[in-house]
């Protein structure tokens, strides 16, 4: 089977790489959630969906060949990594976050308005960090990592075709 994948031209080698990049990173994500209980928080969804676009856009280039499915597949780990850049601004207080997943000031609200906000808040929020390793979080890795492989989507893209 390597062998057979070996003697693929070095653009559909890649592709098939970035192609189970993408595809990897939502089947970790998966893992992460459903295995190891950390459940996502809606900037965490938002980071999946362009994964999936990516891997789509993989197939449709090995099967269609041409430099538009790997300059899509870059456009969409480029936008899955741009996420990632402001989750972790997010997560590190730098900025705020959207409303619907990140807390805000409770200055001048009255009790049931707090409570009505309380219980309005969704589970998991988008400000926190359920998991680091060294001081790299889950959205670190996410747009380090997208950003690289928009990187090689686009070395991909302007291959010859063997």
């Amino acid at each position: 089977m390597i062998r057979k994948l070996m003697s693929l031209p070095l653009r559909t080698q890649l592709i098939l790489l970035l192609t189970a990049f993408s595809v990897s990173m939502n089947l970790g994500a998966w893992g992460f959630q459903y295995i190891g209980g950390y459940p996502p928080c809606d900037l965490c969804f938002y980071q999946r969906y362009p994964h999936w676009s990516a891997a789509g856009a993989g197939v449709l280039a090995l099967i269609f060949g041409g430099a538009l499915f790997p300059y899509l597949g870059a456009l969409s780990t480029a936008a899955t990594g741009a996420i990632g850049v402001y989750h972790s601004g997010v997560e590190r207080k730098l900025w705020e976050g959207p409303t619907t997943c990140t807390s805000s000031s409770i200055d001048g609200l009255s009790a049931d308005e707090l409570f009505n906000s309380i219980m309005a808040a969704p589970m998991v929020r988008c400000d926190e960090i359920p998991w680091e390793i060294f001081g790299i979080t889950m959205a670190n890795l996410n747009a380090v990592f997208s950003f690289g492989a928009a990187i090689l989507w686009v070395v991909a893209a302007n291959m010859k075709k063997a």
